[in-house]
Order: C-alpha cells, then structure tokens, then sequence
C-alpha cells in the first residue's frame, strides 16, 4: 500500500490553537523527530491568516514519543506584525509534553542576495551509478537491513558514497544524500516546505558517528535528536531530487553536532539545517585508545 505522506503530515483541527497529529509511517517503536518537525510546522501554519511562509524553525526533543500513538500540537501565537509572525508549539502524547518547537514566518520581499555553492558535484545519474555498483559488488547488499528500511521509506534517498551509508569503517564526518519524494504530490509550497522538514531528519546523525566505525541502530551507542533548526532559503520542489550536504564539525561530551545544506539539481540553495544528538557509548571501546570506559 502506498503511503500518502502528505495526508499523514497533515493535521487536523480540533479548535483555535489546536491540532492532531496522525502516527506514522513509523521508522520503529519512537516517533520519528523528523514527522513531529514536519507536523508542527504545519499546524503553526494552520493559524497563518496572511500570505507568509515558513522560514526559521527551533525544535527541542523531550521525551521520546510513541510512533504508535497521535500528537496534539497546541499552537500559541508570540507576536505577529506585518512582514513576521512568531509561534510556540506544545506536543503532547496525552499529558506528557515530548516536544515544542518555535516557528517564524516571512513574507516574501526583495533583497540582497548571496550563497555558497554545493560541496559536491550535483550529479544525481553518477550517484544511482554508484549506489547500484554497490549493489552488485557488495554481496550483503541485499541482506542489509538499512537498504531494506531506505527502500519502504516515502522519501527516496541516493547517498553520494553508499559505504559511508552501508558500511562500518571508520570515514570522514562527511557525506551527502540525494532526496525526493517517490511517489509525486501536486501539493503547494507549505507542503514543500514541510517535506523537506521530514526529510531533513534522515541521515543526519551518522555524520558525526563516521570518524568512530558507528552508525546508527548500533548496540554501543545510545542515540537520540536533541534539537533541531531549520531555515529556509527558498520553497523546494521535493518532487525532484535534492542534495542533502552534510557535515559535523564535533563531537564530545556524550553529544555530537551536525550540519546540512539542501541544493536543487540547479544548485540553488533551499535550506540549511542543524542538529544536536545525543551520541552516548554504552560499552567499552578502544578506538585508538581513545576511549576506554563506558558512559555512565
């Protein structure tokens, strides 16, 4: 059965300030970070009465959500003038609070303009090359739980390096992601933007866990989203591809921080992207001797 992801994004009203949230499609027993992001960018723009779109948002994960369940988003307008407007948004899982985010919305002005280019060639054709020689180089390619997972994802997803994505030695703490939607949606640029809102999650923490011979689902490690922000540059049109570059410039304390710029074929720049994750050990390593004792 093929997943409408939109129509799961999409929440309804239940009165002024209030919106339901449906589960799914899950990614395991925890609500993904990325569909609680997407639906609380959308019930804040459910209060939007003009025509500004959404271009900043600051998420902080508190507890983690059951991806079985629905979320009730209580949306509280902060301030609001003629060219911004500010919102708060509560998620809950019954009374338990897992979630609040901040979004600002702009109207769309003229300006100065400026960005930086695409850290990688935008070449989507030399990607699917890559990922299908390693297909059919790797001989557990198709017993590889990930590939399996990636492929009954709504969003479809081409990494730059399949072995940074697949594999287990130790990397640089950089890769890059082709994105889009499989199955397209005539959907408007709200919807777009609460796309890639989605999207922006997945990924993303295993940049900083690359320099550790980790990825994530490892038994040795307790990780989790702490936070996440997004701004957004332009309206995406997530029915065609985007690279999703990204980087971590560190790791320590039990935490690593990672960073993404999402780039049309055209290498136009969309939106920027950051996260915090919880990265805990929770056995002993060696890793050079660097790390010997187990997080408490």
């Amino acid at each position: 059965m093929e997943i409408d992801l939109g129509e799961i994004l999409t929440p309804t009203c239940e009165s002024e300030g209030r919106w339901n949230g449906r589960p799914g499609p899950a990614m395991g027993p925890r609500l993904f970070g990325g569909q609680a992001v997407a639906q609380a960018l959308l019930s804040a723009a459910g209060e939007e009465c003009g025509d500004r779109l959404p271009h900043s948002l600051h998420a902080h994960f508190l507890k983690a959500g059951s991806a079985a369940e629905p979320v009730n988003y209580q949306v509280t307008t902060l301030a609001e003038g003629r060219s911004f407007a500010t919102r708060r948004i509560d998620a809950r899982q019954g009374e338990l609070l897992i979630f609040t985010a901040t979004v600002s919305f702009h109207i769309n002005e003229p300006g100065y303009s400026h960005q930086q280019d695409s850290p990688y060639p935008l070449d989507i054709a030399a990607s699917l090359a890559a990922l299908q020689s390693w297909k059919t180089h790797n001989k557990d390619a198709g017993k590889s739980p990930i590939v399996e997972r990636l492929q009954g994802r709504p969003i479809e997803i081409v990494p730059l390096d399949p072995g940074s994505i697949f594999g287990t030695r130790s990397r640089e703490p950089r890769t890059g992601c082709w994105m889009r939607m499989r199955s397209e949606t005539a959907s408007g640029p709200l919807m777009h933007r609460a796309l890639l809102a989605y999207a922006s999650d997945m990924m993303f923490l295993r940049n900083a866990l690359l320099p550790h011979s980790i990825r994530p689902g490892s038994n040795q490690l307790q990780a989790a989203s702490l936070d996440h922000a997004i701004w957004f540059h332009e309206t995406p049109d997530f029915n065609r591809w985007h690279l999703f570059a990204t980087d971590s410039p560190w790791a320590g304390s039990a935490r690593g921080l990672n960073r993404g710029h999402f780039f049309a074929e055209d290498g136009r720049l969309v939106a920027t992207v950051a996260q915090e994750n919880l990265m805990r050990p929770l056995a002993p390593r060696t890793d050079e001797g660097k790390l010997a004792d187990a997080a408490r």
